[in-house]
């Protein structure tokens, strides 16, 4: 390996700047409240409600922070089950877990590495209360089949849009699918506040509940709405509510909500274009998108024939200064998923596709010359 990279020349993702952000940040100082549920994080919940057609959207300091709120909401105990994925961020599964209840996990399809609609029903038992899909990387979950599973089942419907924010399924948004969802803005997502995230509230009749959850567990939002006299502790709950100064960096990302989609895209097509001559001979597998979604271009990976030469050609683009990443170790192979669930799993498609996928560059402003190198790259390899 080449002893003189010392950092990547093109990193898997660098964080950017495209419109008011930093003057947002000095306006909410001038302001005079840096703490949270203020202008800016009022101005953030209204757009992302108005755009997306959510009846209510709660800013938190985290995705993480939004699915812990929504596994309160779905009222988990401890002996319920919760039908999820294992390919996918560690947080799904925390939230269940912290709640006392039990990760049931299933395969993914092939195609979109989504949760396979097909295998749910099966692994609903009495205990089941809940079904967490996960849109990965901005392709969402087929919904409709989902969504009238959970109907027939009497479950809640929570969407881990951490990657799917200005994504469609069948026009309508990620994120107003199902019972709850949450929304991601960590650094490495499309739009983005360094940490931050939201849970999106579709069912009116869990709104009162989770805006006492974000405060601590208080009714302190009814008391500055003027419906009670004085606030206290009535719920459960944490400090779920971020920073303004969070909030005022991501109003700044939301307004430019098209120009970051657009280039985005962009950046997909010139690898997917790039790319489609090593798949024409079987090289290499590219995204995905079925019909009915519209991604939001959240990332570009490949598909390879093994994990051998998966890690190969991590090393070969590492050692040419471009950082490429694999992506989740399955959570049921994790060693806390063994000790959460019961008995011996598996799940083929989940293992097999896993071992083999590397993600590529992809963030605002690389350039066409960094995506150029990329490709090439890519090329040298399967050339050798």
């Amino acid at each position: 390996m080449n002893q003189h990279v010392t950092k990547s020349l093109i990193p898997f993702n660098k964080p950017f700047i495209v419109g008011k952000e930093l003057h947002y940040i000095a306006q909410a100082v001038t302001l005079g409240q840096i703490s949270g549920d203020g202008f800016y994080t009022r101005q953030c919940s209204q757009l992302l409600q108005e755009r997306f057609h959510i009846p209510r959207v709660l800013l938190t300091p985290s995705c993480t922070a939004a699915l812990e709120m929504a596994a309160i909401l779905c009222d988990l105990k401890p002996g319920d089950e919760v039908i999820l994925p294992s390919y996918t961020f560690v947080s799904t599964a925390n939230a269940i877990v912290r709640e006392g209840a039990t990760p049931v996990f299933v395969d993914i399809r092939p195609d979109t590495l989504n949760i396979d609609e097909a295998l749910i029903e099966a692994a609903i038992t009495p205990r089941t209360k809940a079904i967490f899909v996960v849109h990965y990387g901005g392709v969402s979950c087929e919904m409709e089949t989902i969504n009238d599973i959970a109907r027939r089942h009497q479950l809640k419907v929570v969407e881990d849009a951490a990657q799917g924010v200005n994504a469609f399924y069948q026009g309508q948004p990620l994120g107003s699918l199902g019972d709850l969802a949450t929304y991601s803005f960590h650094e490495t997502k499309n739009y983005i506040s360094g940490e931050g995230g939201a849970l999106c509230i579709n069912d009116p009749q869990l709104v009162s509940r989770a805006e006492i959850i974000r405060d601590k567990g208080t009714n302190r939002q009814e008391f500055f709405r003027g419906h009670v006299d004085k606030y206290t502790w009535v719920d459960v709950g944490s400090s779920y509510v971020p920073s303004e100064i969070v909030s005022a960096f991501l109003f700044g990302q939301l307004e430019m909500l098209e120009a970051i989609s657009q280039r985005r895209e962009t950046i997909y097509r010139f690898y997917e274009q790039g790319l489609a001559e090593l798949e024409e001979h079987g090289l290499l597998r590219r995204p995905i998108i079925p019909a009915e979604c519209v991604s939001n271009y959240h990332l570009f990976y490949i598909l390879v024939k093994d994990q051998e030469t998966r890690d190969s050609l991590m090393q070969h683009l590492n050692e040419a200064g471009i950082k490429a990443v694999f992506h989740y170790i399955p959570l049921h192979n994790s060693p806390y998923g063994k000790q959460v669930t019961t008995g011996s799993i598996h799940l083929p498609i989940t293992e097999n596709l896993s071992g083999r996928l590397l993600r590529l560059p992809m963030y605002y402003d690389i350039t066409d010359s960094e995506l150029e190198q990329v490709v090439d790259t890519i090329r040298r390899y399967f050339d050798r």
